[in-house]
């Protein structure tokens, strides 16, 4: 019998398949499974003018059949424009957007409900004040301890509320107002919070303040839920931008804003609590004029690519990550529907789901993960006033 002996295989050729397996592995560890279905939950306005919205609607949208099913409304609540869903569904979080809270002036509030795991109802655990008019958004810390709220209106900014362990909301641990650098001086400009956000790290929580052109960066105890105002630092936007939302990066170390006023975004390295801007981009072709405003910035899962609604154009702005961080543009999308809101990508980093407020109306888009172009699907569900989506994957296949 003749006895063959393997030969072993040149260095460089092991190295090259080590690398093809720890780059396989990689992309396998980093895509998230497509589940049969998500669950869709929508915050609304419903004291807008036309409006007919009750609160928050759910639908279902299977990625598979590119299909969606009839919305429901699941709870009856005034102005929930803004929610977020914790890491485990089993808790969704809405603001209250008004100025007003069971009979008390001055304050919109935050809710808290809890989600039926086999339904996807909503139960009603608490609410709590937000101690500041038009409460406008709502975020989690990383360990899911501590909700995060921003008031648009004149008052104190932002606050923060514990997360008791059945999900209901303690009162606020701290809250913080914003004042004009040159208030005592004729400073006419007023604090609209617009949005917060804790960074990666837990070091920081980030609000971007729209009347006052600044993100105030709060030191921020994640034990305790609260942020440190004498530690506050201030990073100052372009005059009259009126930075609006915020998204971290997915490996920590970039961040980037949409100016809502000037129709920019702007990039910035952040290490250790600390925001540099590098960058700042139009988000609408320069060869025309345009009226609106810029409404949420994304940051797709795979990092490679971020998206800015435009409202008035219309359209979707979308940017290719560089590997420092900065974008290059790469094309805009239409929306199919007028004032494009929030809008969400799905954990698998396939579709793209946005809400049209004025044509009421929330447009499916697959995604191209390389390029980041979108295409519409042609699926369009119907609900009063949508501000703000949230997914929910059930029973990944």
């Amino acid at each position: 019998m003749n006895v063959i002996t393997p030969r072993t295989p040149p260095l460089m050729a092991v190295l090259a398949t080590c690398l093809i397996l720890n780059v396989a592995t990689t992309i396998l560890q980093a895509a998230e499974p497509l589940p049969a279905k998500y669950r869709v939950y929508v915050g609304t306005f419903t004291t807008r003018a036309m409006s007919s919205s009750k609160g928050i609607y759910r639908f279902e949208f299977d990625p598979h059949s590119g299909t969606t099913t009839t919305p429901q409304l699941v709870a009856e609540c005034p102005n929930p424009s803004f929610l977020v869903i914790d890491r485990n569904a089993e808790h969704l979080y809405s603001v209250l957007a008004v100025n007003e809270l069971n009979g008390q002036k001055g304050t919109g509030g935050v809710r808290a409900f809890q989600i039926d795991a086999a339904t996807g109802d909503l139960t009603e655990l608490n609410t709590q004040p937000t101690h500041g008019v038009g409460p406008c958004h709502v975020s989690l810390d990383g360990a899911g301890k501590t909700l995060l709220a921003a008031n648009y209106g004149v008052g104190a900014t932002a606050a923060t509320f514990p997360i008791q362990p059945d999900g209901s909301l303690g009162p606020a641990v701290s809250t913080v107002k914003h004042t004009a650098a040159g208030e005592n001086k004729g400073d006419t400009r007023k604090p609209h919070g617009h949005s917060i956000h804790v960074s990666p790290d837990q070091k920081v929580a980030v609000v971007a303040d729209a009347g006052l052109d600044v993100l105030k960066v709060y030191p921020f105890d994640p034990q305790t839920g609260k942020l440190n105002t004498e530690g506050a630092v201030s990073v100052t936007t372009l005059e009259k931008a009126a930075p609006r939302h915020f998204a971290f990066h997915p490996n920590g170390q970039f961040a980037y804003h949409n100016n809502e006023a000037n129709f920019t975004v702007t990039a910035h390295r952040y290490q250790k609590g600390v925001l540099t801007p590098i960058q700042t981009l139009p988000t609408v072709a320069q060869d025309g004029t345009f009226k609106g405003s810029t409404a949420e910035v994304v940051v797709h899962p795979n990092g490679k690519l971020l998206y800015v609604s435009n409202r008035g154009p219309d359209s979707l702005a979308i940017y290719q990550i560089q590997s420092d961080g900065q974008l290059k543009p790469a094309g805009f999308s239409p929306t199919f529907g007028k004032i494009p809101r929030n809008f969400v990508i799905d954990p698998s980093g396939q579709f793209l789901l946005a809400a049209n407020q004025d044509s009421s109306n929330i447009v499916l888009f697959k995604i191209n993960e390389e390029t980041g172009a979108l295409t519409a699907t042609g699926e369009i569900v119907n609900i009063p006033v949508p501000v703000c989506v949230r997914l929910v994957p059930i029973a990944s296949m």
